[in-house]
C-alpha cells in the first residue's frame, strides 16, 4: 500500500501544537486523505467528538476501519469514500462546518496549498477554527486563504507542517 504514514516525532509536534493553542475536547475534526487514520484517530484519543475521515483508496479504508474499532473509536469515527475535491464540494453542500480539519496528502503533488485554499474557499471552517496540512518542505504556502491566516510554519527535516487559523470573530454567549 503507497501510504505514507505520519512519523510519530511530527504527529506528536502537531498535536503539541494544537494543544497549546486549543481545545480539542468535543471537537468536530476533519481528516482529508486520511489513510490508515492516525491523525484523526490521534484527534479522538485527545477528545474530540467526531472525526470525518476522507479517503479514496479501498486498501486503506480497511485499515482505517479496522484502526477505528481496534482503538475503540468507531462510533466516533466516519469514512467517506471519495476523492478529497468531491467530498469537500459535497460537505459544502451539505453545510457541513469543523472545529479542526487535518490533512496529509500525498507529497509531490501540490495538493496541500489546494487542499487548504478549497476548505476556506467552501467554507468549511467554523470561526475560531484551525487547519493543519501536513506537507512537504518543497510545498509553498500562501500567508493567508481566506479567512485562514497561517500562523505557524514548523520544519521536521523534509517534512513541515503549516497551521491556519479560521481569524473570523466567534459568536459571543448572549447575556442574560
Amino acid at each position: 500500500m503507497a501510504v505514507r504514514p505520519t512519523a510519530d516525532r511530527v504527529k506528536e509536534a502537531l498535536f503539541s501544537m494544537l494543544a497549546s493553542r486549543f481545545e480539542l475536547a468535543g471537537r468536530a475534526v476533519l481528516d482529508l486523505f486520511a489513510g490508515s487514520g492516525g491523525l484523526g484517530i490521534e484527534a479522538l484519543s485527545r477528545g474530540a467528538a467526531t472525526v470525518l475521515f476522507v479517503e479514496r483508496d479501498p486498501a486503506a479504508r480497511r485499515v482505517l476501519a479496522g484502526n477505528l474499532e481496534r482503538c475503540g473509536f468507531g462510533e466516533r469515527g466516519r469514512v467517506l469514500a471519495t476523492p478529497v475535491d468531491a467530498a469537500l464540494r459535497d460537505l459544502a453542500r451539505r453545510g457541513a462546518r469543523f472545529d479542526g480539519v487535518v490533512l496529509d496528502p500525498p507529497y509531490g503533488h501540490d495538493l496541500a496549498a489546494a487542499s487548504v485554499a478549497s476548505v476556506a474557499a467552501l467554507g468549511l471552517t467554523l470561526p475560531g477554527a484551525w487547519v493543519v496540512a501536513e506537507h512537504h518542505i518543497d510545498d509553498g504556502f500562501a500567508a493567508a486563504f481566506g479567512p485562514l491566516q497561517l500562523t505557524v510554519a514548523k520544519r521536521y527535516g523534509k517534512t513541515a507542517l503549516a497551521l491556519f487559523e479560521d481569524t473570523r470573530p466567534t459568536e459571543l454567549a448572549a447575556g442574560p
